[in-house]
């Protein structure tokens, strides 16, 4: 069956390096790369960890109805999965992941109830959240204060997902979604 993994959590909490252990460790998972309208941070590859489309772009392919969901995240900073995603991974045979925020890992969920396990990645803290986002050194200081007011938001929406998994020990939240998730491609 074709099924999806949904991890989401504020910016911060540790969801991309999370998802970046799965991908290694459970074969039968494939990434779908996300499209933004955002410009890409050093080291970024197009087509590899987002799809940047512009604002511009962005638009077009709403208008187009090409995504499977998609959000103003930030003023212009559009963030979306596209539809062809999901058909490019499950026409490979495997389970589709996705590193997304709050509202559109829900929004997934909604689309998907019975083929979807969604996982909330919970910070220790909005201080650690700080801190990690901080020592990224491609914020300023507003967009910092952004990214934590709308953290404190998405944390009050954990219990609407699946699962919350308390990332304050990286080694043991990796285990412990690896086993959650081992077993909802299983069953």
């Amino acid at each position: 069956m074709e099924k999806l993994i949904v991890i989401s959590a504020p910016s911060g909490a540790g969801k991309t390096s999370i998802v970046h252990y799965l991908l290694k460790e459970i074969p039968s998972l494939s990434f779908s790369i996300s499209a933004c309208s955002r410009e890409k941070r050093i080291k970024e590859i197009n087509g590899k960890d987002y799809c940047f489309l512009g604002i511009a772009g962005f638009k077009k392919k709403i208008e187009e109805n090409k995504f499977l969901e998609w959000e103003e995240v930030y003023e212009n900073q559009y963030y979306g999965t596209l539809k062809s995603e999901l058909q490019r991974i499950w026409n490979e045979g495997k389970t589709v992941i996705f590193d997304v925020d709050v509202v559109g890992g829900l929004n997934i969920k909604k689309q998907y109830p019975k083929k979807c396990l969604s996982v909330f990645i919970m910070p220790p803290s909005v201080d650690v959240l700080r801190e990690r986002i901080s020592s990224r050194g491609s914020e300023s200081e507003e967009m910092i204060e952004k990214r934590l007011n709308k953290a404190e938001e998405e944390i009050s929406r954990n219990q609407e997902f699946d699962s919350v998994i308390l990332n304050d020990d990286f080694d043991i939240a990796c285990k412990e979604a690896k086993h959650l998730i081992t077993n909802f491609i299983k069953s």
